[in-house]
Protein backbone atom coordinates (compact mmCIF):
# COMPACT_ATOMS: atom_id res chain seq x y z
CA UNK A 1 0.00 0.00 0.00
CA UNK A 2 1.37 3.50 -0.91
CA UNK A 3 1.13 5.42 2.15
CA UNK A 4 2.32 8.90 0.37
CA UNK A 5 5.87 9.26 2.61
CA UNK A 6 7.35 12.44 1.42
CA UNK A 7 11.11 11.74 -0.27
CA UNK A 8 12.83 12.02 2.98
CA UNK A 9 10.64 9.47 5.18
CA UNK A 10 10.92 7.05 1.61
CA UNK A 11 14.56 7.89 2.32
CA UNK A 12 14.52 7.10 6.07
CA UNK A 13 12.32 4.29 5.69
CA UNK A 14 14.74 2.44 2.98
CA UNK A 15 17.91 3.45 5.35
CA UNK A 16 16.25 1.72 8.60
CA UNK A 17 15.03 -1.25 6.33
CA UNK A 18 18.98 -2.26 5.47
CA UNK A 19 19.86 -1.30 9.10
CA UNK A 20 17.86 -4.50 10.16
CA UNK A 21 18.30 -7.02 7.40
CA UNK A 22 22.14 -6.28 7.11
CA UNK A 23 23.32 -5.15 10.97
CA UNK A 24 20.43 -6.38 13.46
CA UNK A 25 18.78 -9.48 11.94
CA UNK A 26 21.97 -11.34 11.83
CA UNK A 27 22.73 -10.50 15.42
CA UNK A 28 18.92 -11.12 16.97
CA UNK A 29 19.06 -14.22 18.35
CA UNK A 30 22.15 -13.83 19.42
CA UNK A 31 21.20 -10.80 21.67
CA UNK A 32 18.09 -12.09 22.73
CA UNK A 33 20.04 -15.51 24.33
CA UNK A 34 22.68 -13.16 25.79
CA UNK A 35 20.47 -10.40 26.74
CA UNK A 36 22.94 -7.94 26.63
CA UNK A 37 22.52 -4.27 24.98
CA UNK A 38 23.34 -4.30 21.63
CA UNK A 39 25.84 -1.21 21.65
CA UNK A 40 27.03 -2.34 18.37
CA UNK A 41 23.70 -1.53 16.54
CA UNK A 42 23.21 1.96 18.48
CA UNK A 43 27.00 2.58 17.07
CA UNK A 44 25.10 1.99 13.83
CA UNK A 45 22.41 4.04 14.53
CA UNK A 46 24.25 6.68 15.51
CA UNK A 47 26.57 6.89 12.73
CA UNK A 48 23.28 6.93 10.43
CA UNK A 49 21.73 9.99 11.79
CA UNK A 50 18.77 7.32 13.02
CA UNK A 51 18.74 9.04 16.22
CA UNK A 52 18.26 12.85 15.30
CA UNK A 53 14.83 12.01 12.46
CA UNK A 54 12.59 13.06 15.50
CA UNK A 55 14.47 16.05 16.94
CA UNK A 56 14.01 19.96 15.24
CA UNK A 57 17.15 20.92 12.66
CA UNK A 58 17.29 24.16 14.73
CA UNK A 59 18.75 21.31 17.73
CA UNK A 60 21.16 19.21 15.05
CA UNK A 61 18.16 17.11 13.93
CA UNK A 62 16.60 16.12 10.97
CA UNK A 63 13.48 17.96 11.55
CA UNK A 64 11.16 14.94 10.97
CA UNK A 65 8.44 14.18 13.78
CA UNK A 66 6.40 11.74 15.14
CA UNK A 67 5.75 9.71 11.55
CA UNK A 68 9.03 9.85 10.75
CA UNK A 69 9.97 8.05 14.31
CA UNK A 70 7.20 5.40 13.48
CA UNK A 71 8.67 4.49 10.47
CA UNK A 72 11.82 4.21 11.75
CA UNK A 73 10.38 2.07 14.83
CA UNK A 74 8.59 -0.22 12.69
CA UNK A 75 11.22 -1.04 10.13
CA UNK A 76 13.96 -1.78 13.19
CA UNK A 77 11.34 -3.70 14.88
CA UNK A 78 10.64 -6.21 11.88
CA UNK A 79 14.20 -7.49 12.55
CA UNK A 80 14.34 -7.41 16.62
CA UNK A 81 11.87 -5.14 18.84
CA UNK A 82 14.19 -5.15 21.82
CA UNK A 83 17.03 -3.79 20.27
CA UNK A 84 14.53 -1.40 18.46
CA UNK A 85 13.81 -0.18 22.28
CA UNK A 86 17.09 1.45 22.02
CA UNK A 87 15.95 4.00 19.59
CA UNK A 88 12.23 3.86 20.39
CA UNK A 89 12.63 4.33 24.24
CA UNK A 90 15.03 7.53 23.85
CA UNK A 91 12.51 9.25 21.70
CA UNK A 92 9.95 8.22 24.42
CA UNK A 93 12.65 9.92 27.30
CA UNK A 94 13.35 12.71 24.51
CA UNK A 95 10.07 14.07 24.20
CA UNK A 96 9.57 16.04 27.45
CA UNK A 97 12.42 17.82 26.27
CA UNK A 98 11.17 18.51 22.89
CA UNK A 99 7.54 19.26 24.10
CA UNK A 100 8.22 21.07 27.53
CA UNK A 101 11.77 22.05 27.65
CA UNK A 102 13.24 25.27 28.09
CA UNK A 103 15.09 26.82 24.57
CA UNK A 104 18.20 26.16 27.09
CA UNK A 105 17.50 22.30 27.83
CA UNK A 106 17.03 22.07 24.16
CA UNK A 107 20.44 23.69 23.47
CA UNK A 108 22.06 21.20 26.38
CA UNK A 109 20.58 17.98 25.52
CA UNK A 110 19.17 17.54 22.08
CA UNK A 111 21.95 17.91 20.14
CA UNK A 112 23.92 15.00 22.04
CA UNK A 113 20.67 13.03 21.49
CA UNK A 114 20.55 13.40 18.01
CA UNK A 115 23.78 12.47 17.66
CA UNK A 116 23.33 9.45 19.61
CA UNK A 117 25.83 9.99 21.64
CA UNK A 118 23.87 10.25 24.82
CA UNK A 119 20.71 7.92 25.06
CA UNK A 120 17.11 8.42 27.15
CA UNK A 121 15.00 6.83 29.25
CA UNK A 122 11.54 8.06 30.87
CA UNK A 123 10.98 7.96 34.18
CA UNK A 124 7.42 7.09 35.76
CA UNK A 125 6.75 3.82 36.77
CA UNK A 126 7.15 2.51 40.32
CA UNK A 127 6.36 -0.67 42.53
CA UNK A 128 3.18 0.86 43.55
CA UNK A 129 2.48 3.25 40.61
CA UNK A 130 2.38 1.56 37.47
CA UNK A 131 -1.62 1.85 36.07
CA UNK A 132 -2.37 4.25 38.94
CA UNK A 133 0.75 6.46 37.74
CA UNK A 134 -1.25 9.23 40.41
CA UNK A 135 0.37 6.69 43.13
CA UNK A 136 4.00 7.90 42.68
CA UNK A 137 6.07 8.55 45.95
CA UNK A 138 9.65 9.92 44.45
CA UNK A 139 9.83 13.61 45.95
CA UNK A 140 11.36 16.60 44.51
CA UNK A 141 12.25 18.88 47.69
CA UNK A 142 13.19 22.44 46.67
CA UNK A 143 16.50 23.35 48.46
CA UNK A 144 18.08 26.62 47.37
CA UNK A 145 19.05 26.49 43.40
CA UNK A 146 18.33 23.24 43.67
CA UNK A 147 16.00 20.10 43.89
CA UNK A 148 16.68 17.14 46.30
CA UNK A 149 15.12 13.58 44.47
CA UNK A 150 14.83 11.24 46.55
CA UNK A 151 12.40 7.49 45.28
CA UNK A 152 13.01 4.12 43.03
CA UNK A 153 11.64 4.38 39.60
CA UNK A 154 11.11 0.19 38.22
CA UNK A 155 11.34 -0.98 35.02
CA UNK A 156 12.61 2.15 33.23
CA UNK A 157 13.37 0.93 29.58
CA UNK A 158 17.46 1.82 28.77
CA UNK A 159 18.08 2.48 32.54
CA UNK A 160 21.71 2.23 33.45
CA UNK A 161 22.27 2.26 29.39
CA UNK A 162 21.09 5.93 28.68
CA UNK A 163 22.78 9.05 30.08
CA UNK A 164 19.62 11.56 30.42
CA UNK A 165 16.50 10.81 32.15
CA UNK A 166 13.96 12.38 32.22
CA UNK A 167 11.75 11.81 35.88
CA UNK A 168 8.14 12.46 37.43
CA UNK A 169 8.36 13.09 41.29
CA UNK A 170 5.95 14.90 43.28
CA UNK A 171 7.28 18.47 44.65
CA UNK A 172 3.90 18.63 46.54
CA UNK A 173 1.97 15.60 47.70
CA UNK A 174 -0.81 17.83 48.77
CA UNK A 175 -1.96 18.56 45.21
CA UNK A 176 -2.44 14.66 44.11
CA UNK A 177 -1.38 14.72 40.55
CA UNK A 178 -1.09 18.66 40.50
CA UNK A 179 1.57 18.39 43.03
CA UNK A 180 3.93 16.47 40.02
CA UNK A 181 6.68 18.00 38.50
CA UNK A 182 9.13 16.82 35.83
CA UNK A 183 12.95 17.08 36.12
CA UNK A 184 16.03 16.36 33.76
CA UNK A 185 18.63 14.00 35.33
CA UNK A 186 21.97 12.96 34.21
CA UNK A 187 23.52 9.32 34.65
CA UNK A 188 26.64 10.59 36.73
CA UNK A 189 24.92 12.96 39.05
CA UNK A 190 25.48 11.99 42.88
CA UNK A 191 22.69 10.02 44.20
CA UNK A 192 21.44 8.25 41.11
CA UNK A 193 22.15 4.63 41.04
CA UNK A 194 21.08 1.67 38.81
CA UNK A 195 19.08 -2.02 40.11
CA UNK A 196 20.01 -5.11 38.81
CA UNK A 197 18.78 -5.67 34.68
CA UNK A 198 15.67 -7.53 34.76
CA UNK A 199 15.23 -11.09 33.34
CA UNK A 200 12.26 -10.85 30.96
CA UNK A 201 10.11 -12.96 29.37
CA UNK A 202 10.67 -10.78 25.72
CA UNK A 203 12.58 -8.04 24.67
CA UNK A 204 15.64 -9.62 26.94
CA UNK A 205 17.75 -7.19 24.45
CA UNK A 206 16.46 -4.10 25.57
CA UNK A 207 17.77 -2.87 29.32
CA UNK A 208 15.60 -2.82 31.97
CA UNK A 209 16.51 -1.82 35.39
CA UNK A 210 15.04 0.04 38.58
CA UNK A 211 16.40 3.73 39.09
CA UNK A 212 17.27 5.02 42.60
CA UNK A 213 17.63 8.12 43.98
CA UNK A 214 19.34 9.06 47.09
CA UNK A 215 19.22 12.75 48.38
CA UNK A 216 20.38 13.32 44.28
CA UNK A 217 20.81 16.96 44.01
CA UNK A 218 19.91 18.49 40.98
CA UNK A 219 20.49 22.10 39.65
CA UNK A 220 16.39 24.45 39.67
CA UNK A 221 17.24 25.03 35.84
CA UNK A 222 16.26 20.96 35.27
CA UNK A 223 13.04 21.58 35.76
CA UNK A 224 10.69 20.85 33.02
CA UNK A 225 8.23 23.72 32.26
CA UNK A 226 7.22 24.26 36.49
CA UNK A 227 6.13 22.83 39.18
CA UNK A 228 2.93 20.91 38.82
CA UNK A 229 2.79 20.34 35.40
CA UNK A 230 4.68 16.60 36.10
CA UNK A 231 1.06 14.91 35.09
CA UNK A 232 0.77 16.80 31.61
CA UNK A 233 4.45 16.74 30.66
CA UNK A 234 3.86 12.88 31.24
CA UNK A 235 0.02 12.89 29.46
CA UNK A 236 1.19 14.90 26.45
CA UNK A 237 4.31 12.75 26.24
CA UNK A 238 2.30 9.51 25.90
CA UNK A 239 -0.08 11.62 23.50
CA UNK A 240 3.47 11.47 20.94
CA UNK A 241 4.93 7.87 21.75
CA UNK A 242 2.59 5.62 22.07
CA UNK A 243 1.81 5.85 18.57
CA UNK A 244 5.91 5.03 18.65
CA UNK A 245 4.76 1.49 20.45
CA UNK A 246 2.38 0.77 18.10
CA UNK A 247 4.62 1.38 15.11
CA UNK A 248 7.31 -1.07 17.17
CA UNK A 249 3.65 -3.56 17.78
CA UNK A 250 3.61 -3.11 13.27
CA UNK A 251 6.94 -4.00 13.00
CA UNK A 252 6.93 -7.19 15.21
CA UNK A 253 3.37 -8.26 13.73
CA UNK A 254 5.03 -7.88 10.22
CA UNK A 255 8.27 -9.02 10.99
CA UNK A 256 6.57 -12.91 12.20
CA UNK A 257 3.99 -12.53 9.53
CA UNK A 258 7.21 -12.49 7.17
CA UNK A 259 8.56 -15.69 8.23
CA UNK A 260 5.16 -17.21 8.52
CA UNK A 261 4.99 -16.61 4.69
CA UNK A 262 8.59 -17.89 4.36
CA UNK A 263 8.49 -21.23 5.83
CA UNK A 264 4.69 -21.75 4.40
CA UNK A 265 6.31 -22.00 0.82
CA UNK A 266 9.51 -23.98 2.08
CA UNK A 267 7.39 -26.25 4.35
CA UNK A 268 6.00 -29.74 2.19
CA UNK A 269 3.26 -31.51 4.11
CA UNK A 270 1.10 -34.12 2.23
CA UNK A 271 3.49 -33.81 -1.00
CA UNK A 272 2.88 -30.24 -1.55
CA UNK A 273 4.01 -26.71 0.28
CA UNK A 274 1.57 -25.86 3.47
CA UNK A 275 0.94 -22.18 1.46
CA UNK A 276 -0.90 -24.48 -1.05
CA UNK A 277 -3.84 -25.30 2.02
CA UNK A 278 -6.55 -22.73 1.99
CA UNK A 279 -6.54 -23.03 5.69
CA UNK A 280 -2.94 -21.35 5.87
CA UNK A 281 -3.73 -19.28 2.87
CA UNK A 282 -6.94 -17.63 4.73
CA UNK A 283 -4.55 -17.88 8.31
CA UNK A 284 -2.11 -15.53 6.38
CA UNK A 285 -5.09 -13.48 4.60
CA UNK A 286 -5.87 -12.09 8.46
CA UNK A 287 -2.52 -11.68 9.46
CA UNK A 288 -1.81 -9.42 6.59
CA UNK A 289 -5.06 -7.33 6.36
CA UNK A 290 -5.03 -7.05 10.55
CA UNK A 291 -1.24 -5.46 10.14
CA UNK A 292 -2.03 -3.71 7.37
CA UNK A 293 -5.30 -1.76 9.29
CA UNK A 294 -2.97 -1.62 12.58
CA UNK A 295 -0.30 0.48 10.31
CA UNK A 296 -2.79 2.63 8.67
CA UNK A 297 -4.09 3.49 12.24
CA UNK A 298 -0.50 4.31 13.36
CA UNK A 299 0.68 6.76 10.56
CA UNK A 300 -2.97 8.24 10.33
CA UNK A 301 -2.53 8.98 14.52
CA UNK A 302 1.34 9.85 13.94
CA UNK A 303 0.26 12.72 11.28
CA UNK A 304 -2.64 13.63 13.29
CA UNK A 305 0.05 14.68 15.77
CA UNK A 306 2.58 15.90 13.45
CA UNK A 307 0.01 18.40 12.41
CA UNK A 308 -0.47 19.93 16.05
CA UNK A 309 -4.60 18.79 16.15
CA UNK A 310 -5.63 19.31 19.72
CA UNK A 311 -7.37 16.11 22.02
CA UNK A 312 -4.61 13.30 20.33
CA UNK A 313 -5.38 11.12 23.59
CA UNK A 314 -8.39 9.03 22.06
CA UNK A 315 -6.31 8.62 18.70
CA UNK A 316 -3.09 7.39 20.57
CA UNK A 317 -4.97 5.51 22.48
CA UNK A 318 -6.50 3.51 19.84
CA UNK A 319 -3.34 3.19 17.96
CA UNK A 320 -1.61 1.51 21.39
CA UNK A 321 -4.08 -0.75 21.66
CA UNK A 322 -5.40 -2.57 18.43
CA UNK A 323 -1.48 -2.50 16.87
CA UNK A 324 -0.51 -4.28 20.14
CA UNK A 325 -3.22 -6.94 19.81
CA UNK A 326 -3.27 -7.46 16.85
CA UNK A 327 0.65 -8.06 16.95
CA UNK A 328 0.24 -10.62 19.94
CA UNK A 329 -2.80 -12.14 17.55
CA UNK A 330 -0.20 -12.42 14.67
CA UNK A 331 2.92 -13.94 16.27
CA UNK A 332 1.21 -16.59 17.90
CA UNK A 333 -0.68 -17.26 14.58
CA UNK A 334 2.97 -17.56 12.95
CA UNK A 335 3.44 -19.62 15.52
CA UNK A 336 0.97 -22.20 14.91
CA UNK A 337 1.86 -21.67 10.70
CA UNK A 338 5.41 -22.79 11.92
CA UNK A 339 4.04 -26.04 14.13
CA UNK A 340 6.41 -27.51 16.14
CA UNK A 341 9.36 -25.81 15.24
CA UNK A 342 7.77 -22.53 15.73
CA UNK A 343 7.93 -23.79 19.15
CA UNK A 344 12.00 -24.38 19.09
CA UNK A 345 14.29 -21.07 19.84
CA UNK A 346 16.23 -22.52 16.85
CA UNK A 347 13.46 -21.17 14.57
CA UNK A 348 12.75 -16.92 15.11
CA UNK A 349 9.43 -16.85 15.38
CA UNK A 350 8.89 -17.78 19.29
CA UNK A 351 11.13 -14.55 19.85
CA UNK A 352 8.34 -12.72 17.96
CA UNK A 353 5.84 -13.88 20.10
CA UNK A 354 7.25 -13.05 23.32
CA UNK A 355 8.02 -9.51 22.46
CA UNK A 356 4.98 -9.28 21.35
CA UNK A 357 3.31 -9.12 24.78
CA UNK A 358 5.15 -6.16 26.42
CA UNK A 359 3.34 -3.88 23.88
CA UNK A 360 0.12 -5.05 25.30
CA UNK A 361 1.56 -4.14 28.89
CA UNK A 362 3.65 -0.91 28.83
CA UNK A 363 3.30 2.49 28.48
CA UNK A 364 -0.48 2.26 29.55
CA UNK A 365 -1.64 -1.55 30.11
CA UNK A 366 -4.12 -1.96 26.64
CA UNK A 367 -7.18 -1.88 29.88
CA UNK A 368 -6.25 1.40 30.62
CA UNK A 369 -6.08 2.51 26.66
CA UNK A 370 -9.66 1.29 26.81
CA UNK A 371 -9.89 3.64 29.56
CA UNK A 372 -8.85 6.49 27.93
CA UNK A 373 -11.12 6.28 24.97
CA UNK A 374 -14.23 5.47 26.41
CA UNK A 375 -13.14 8.98 28.67
CA UNK A 376 -12.96 10.89 25.31
CA UNK A 377 -15.69 9.04 23.67
CA UNK A 378 -18.16 10.16 26.55
CA UNK A 379 -16.82 13.17 26.35
CA UNK A 380 -17.00 14.05 23.04
CA UNK A 381 -20.74 12.79 23.19
CA UNK A 382 -21.37 15.65 26.32
CA UNK A 383 -19.86 18.23 23.63
CA UNK A 384 -21.92 17.54 20.88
Amino acid sequence: MDYLFTEQQIMIRDLARQIAKDKIRPVAAKYDESEEFAWEIMKVLSDSDIFGIYIPEAYGGLGGGVMDMCIVAEELSKACGAIALGFAGTALGTFPILLYGSDEQKKRYLPDIAKGKRLAAFCITEAEAGSDAGSIKTTARKDGDYYILNGTKQWITNAGEAEVYTVIAMTDKTKGARGASAFIVEKGMKGVEFGKKEKKLGIRASATREVIFTDCKIPKQNLISKEGMGFIVAMKTFDSSRPGVAAQAVGIAQGALDHAIEYSRKRVQFGQPISSFQAIQHMLADMATQVEAARSLVYATARMVDAGAKGVAKESAMAKLFASDVAMKVAVDAVQIFGGYGYMRDYPVEKYMRDAKITQIYEGTNQIQRNIIAANLIKESIKA
